[in-house]
């Protein structure tokens, strides 16, 4: 790896200090010094942060040797994501925590487009990147957040069925044999159930709609003693504030006595959005909830105690009162979003609209992880690398959040004082940012 003659600036040395610090997550010692340099190469200047050019950025004059090194350590070597994230969880949180205490656990995924059928996981399916169906595969994170910085503690891919059940892709993409299909919301609440069992510090779950309409993954939540604000589709169907569902039928003597909720022709619930078109005009507030880059965020907002109904009729009793947060932008024909909510009762509406917004500040994270630190960058077609060069870049990203909280907010990658290397001269790596790499 190029270094520079001078003695190391404060910075190399704490970068050097949080390294050290992971590299015990690698296992075999010699994949200490590998894992040093991977982490260091994703955190230098250059455009593309797959193996090859990051080798020769780190040892241009053996760009080979450093190639075989990193390779090695994504694609091939056996060591735990888990155990280097729980290292990069608990060098980085309490660094994270020093400017404000953690407010919330953050679910989402992010795509990545790639073309071909034989990477793992890569189908037809949305791509938020693109914000169309395309050929992609997704992964799923839990980032946790105060309300100024975010950080990554979980990543994984979400392997649709079609991957799942496919035998052959599975042994040539080393999918695990434990890995079978799971939707998203089940592998995000597997994730949270992993927090929970490591006592990372708690916050309030925020999810969009593809995970806030899974009533399996609200049970989950509140099952594990957590409160959300998650949001819902239009058709998600709740008991207006002050109404139930039928009580079980009058015993006639005979048999069991009846035990579950009814509905009836006159008695049903209402969508939410059928709802939130009958508010008054004075159940609407604007309200601010942060500044954005060029003016104040704000928007009108409702919300009202309601009671989800989804499947009631197979229960006994109804489901427990819940915030339905609803946005209706003015001069729009109709409300544009829609929340649920296990906050208490007395929560204030600026503070459930403030934690349903702050979903936005992990677009910093996937936006920082993807042109900075190179983690849609990965070519190599496996289970096991993918991962790997996943809890890598959030290792990275790990190290840019403990600078951030020393008051540095403009530490980025590429632009710390790490010394570097120009790579050899006429160097051209395959791939480069615009380019999707066949599968």
């Amino acid at each position: 790896m190029g270094t520079s003659a001078s003695a190391p600036g404060p910075q190399q040395k704490r970068l050097a200090a949080y390294l050290e610090g992971l590299a015990q997550a690698a296992g075999h010692a010699d994949r200490h010094t590998p894992l040093k340099n991977y982490c260091t190469g994703l955190l230098l200047p250059g455009e593309r942060k797959s193996v090859e050019p990051m080798a020769a950025r780190l040892a241009p004059d053996n760009v080979r040797r450093m190639h075989q090194s990193l390779h090695h350590l994504v694609a091939d070597a056996p060591w735990s994501d888990q155990a280097l994230l729980a290292r990069v969880r608990s060098q980085a949180l309490p660094a994270l925590e020093k400017q404000g205490p953690v407010v919330a656990w953050i679910v989402d995924d992010t795509g990545f487009p790639k073309k071909g059928r034989h990477s793992v996981g890569v189908v037809r399916q949305y791509c938020g990147q693109l914000g169309k169906q395309e050929n992609c595969r997704v992964a799923v994170s839990l980032s946790v957040a105060s309300w100024s910085a975010s950080l990554p503690i979980a990543y994984q891919l979400y392997l649709p069925e079609s991957w799942a059940t496919d035998g052959k892709r599975r042994s040539q993409t080393g999918v695990p044999d434990e890995i079978g299909f799971r939707t998203k919301p089940q592998i995000a609440l597997e994730q949270i159930r992993q927090a929970v069992d490591a006592e990372v510090r708690r916050g309030v779950v925020l999810a969009d709609a593809a995970y806030g309409i899974d009533g399996q993954f609200r049970a989950g939540l509140t099952e594990l003693k957590l409160s959300y604000v998650v949001g819902v589709q239009s058709s998600m169907t709740v008991w207006a504030p002050g109404t139930l569902p039928l009580p079980a039928k009058p015993w006639s003597g005979q048999g069991r006595p009846p035990r579950l909720l009814r509905r009836d022709g006159q008695h049903q619930p209402l969508c939410v959005k059928q709802l939130a078109l009958g508010l008054p005009a004075a159940a609407w507030e604007n309200i601010t909830w942060r500044e954005g880059k060029q003016h104040p965020l704000r928007s009108r907002f409702a919300a009202l105690r309601v009671r989800p109904a989804h499947r009631d009729y197979w229960q006994a009793e109804p489901h427990h009162e819940e915030w339905l947060l609803v946005e209706w932008p003015k001069g729009e024909a109709e409300p544009a979003k829609y929340w649920i909510s296990t906050l208490p009762s007395v929560t204030k509406l600026k503070d459930l609209v403030r934690m349903a917004k702050h979903r936005w500040i992990i677009e910093r994270d996937y936006e920082e992880l993807k042109q900075e630190l190179g983690l849609g960058h990965f070519e190599g077609r496996g289970w096991r690398g993918f991962h790997h060069h996943g809890a890598l870049c959030i290792a990275a990203y790990g190290f840019l959040v403990m600078e951030r909280s020393r008051f540095s907010p403009s530490a980025r990658a590429g632009c710390l004082a790490i010394p570097s290397s120009k790579p050899p001269a006429n160097f051209q790596p395959r791939g480069g940012s615009a380019s999707l790499r066949t599968a």
